[in-house]
């Protein structure tokens, strides 16, 4: 535990030219490149012939969740302009299907840009939907450490937050990109097997797939799971902190069907590989939770994962079934068809994976979390592919290219 905190993030910082950030997506999804790390040899393909490259029998883990038109333009009576980037319910306990379900008023934290031209009042902004002109306000209720909490409201309640966000806000893109959102990008920032609300990032290595070719894997015996983490802006926060046990992990939903937990007990022997990182940091975060359960009974409650919980003194690891198990243990008693937590999971080197194999993701920021992440599969493997992904005309960052890294 000790070692772990005392990992200096300097030791992950690399040379990225603004050049190799990739500003837009390739015009197939499927076209990008791909890196792979197999057998201790880095070798470099294309997306769409992934499948050359998995092991038999593997179990892809795919994030379903969707992302919300979450940035908002507003302007004030002074005619000063001012961005609301909606975060998370106020209500940090509410699910986030029945947020964004919920009708006029709800209170959002949010991220407000250019917030000392915004001393007092509402913003009013007239929007359109199916037709109608409806005015949206916004009012600040509280400053909090970072971010707001803002009340909105609007003229025509029978609709609800997710269609008034969907009709007036814009595509939340990555601040490493640099542009405003166009058109395109509500789709192209959208993965094709998007299901629930509540990102306001894409999971991007899940954006090179297509529905060709996910249903090419599926006959050549690639067999998919699904669950959802809705990735929060905590994602693009740098580590500030010289040693990353003075970083503070941001705290993100998920959620996990009954079905899908059966699904991963039975595969257990298969080898298990999350497109993304989300998908990773859920999946581990299972284990966690499962161990919860065996550790402390299945009473019902609120689950939270602490960042540091892994690395503290466990009297007993239990294995993943029995972890995964207890999982659905907890279900049956309760009578519930999903569990729902939330996760700080901090993965990084010492970290020691328990159900996944390998990853599927794109290239990362230097001195991120996810550049840990990745370390903490393939250890300083991770600095000979990212130069080698330099030195071969590799796009970067959440619109680049992608990397399959097999556990060695």
């Amino acid at each position: 535990m000790n070692d772990i905190r005392k990992i200096q993030i300097s030791e992950f910082d690399y040379k990225l030219p603004e050049h190799r950030i990739a500003r837009y997506p390739l015009a197939q999804r499927d076209a990008s490149k791909l890196l792979v790390l197999k057998q201790n040899l880095l070798s470099q393909t294309v997306f769409s012939k992934i499948n050359d490259y998995l092991p038999d029998k593997a179990l892809l883990v795919l994030n379903e969740t969707k992302v919300v038109q979450a940035r908002l333009r507003f302007h004030t009576e002074n005619g000063a302009a001012v961005e609301l980037f909606v975060l998370e319910p106020a209500d940090l306990t509410m699910d986030f299907q029945v947020a964004y379900a919920q009708t006029s008023p709800v209170s959002w934290n949010c991220l407000v840009g250019n917030s000392k031209r915004w001393k007092q009042g509402l913003l009013v902004q007239n929007v359109k939907i199916k037709g109608q002109s409806i005015d949206l306000k916004a009012e600040r209720i509280e400053k909090r450490d970072g971010y707001s909490v803002i009340r909105f409201s609007w003229s025509q309640p029978q609709f609800s937050f997710a269609e008034l966000l969907d009709a007036f806000g814009e595509t939340p893109l990555p601040p490493y990109l640099n542009r405003k959102a166009e058109p395109d990008d509500k789709s192209r920032y959208q993965t094709v097997f998007a299901r629930e609300e509540g990102s306001v990032a894409a999971p991007t290595a899940s954006l090179h797939f297509t529905d060709a070719l996910l249903a090419d894997l599926q006959k050549q015996g690639v067999e998919f799971e699904k669950l959802i983490l809705h990735v929060g802006a905590g994602t693009f926060k740098p580590v500030s902190a010289a040693q990353i046990g003075e970083h503070e992990m941001h705290a993100e939903q998920i959620q996990v069907s009954r079905r899908s937990l059966q699904n991963l007990l039975q595969s257990i022997d298969r080898p298990v590989i999350p497109v993304g990182t989300t998908a990773m940091r859920t999946l581990e975060s299972l284990y966690w939770f499962g161990l919860m359960l065996y550790e402390e009974g299945l009473a019902k409650r609120d689950f939270h994962l602490d960042q540091w919980f892994p690395y503290r003194d466990h009297q007993e690891l239990p294995s993943v079934e029995a972890s995964l198990g207890s999982l659905i243990a907890y279900l049956d008693h309760h009578d519930l068809e999903s569990f729902k937590a939330t996760t700080a999971l901090m993965i990084a080197p010492g970290y020691e994976m328990k159900i996944v194999d390998g990853l599927i993701t794109n290239f990362h920021q230097p001195k991120s979390t996810l550049l840990l992440l990745v370390a903490a599969l393939i250890g300083e493997r991770w600095k000979e592919s990212y130069q080698f992904a330099l030195e071969n005309d590799f796009r970067f960052l959440s619109y680049g290219d992608a990397c399959l890294y097999l556990k060695q």
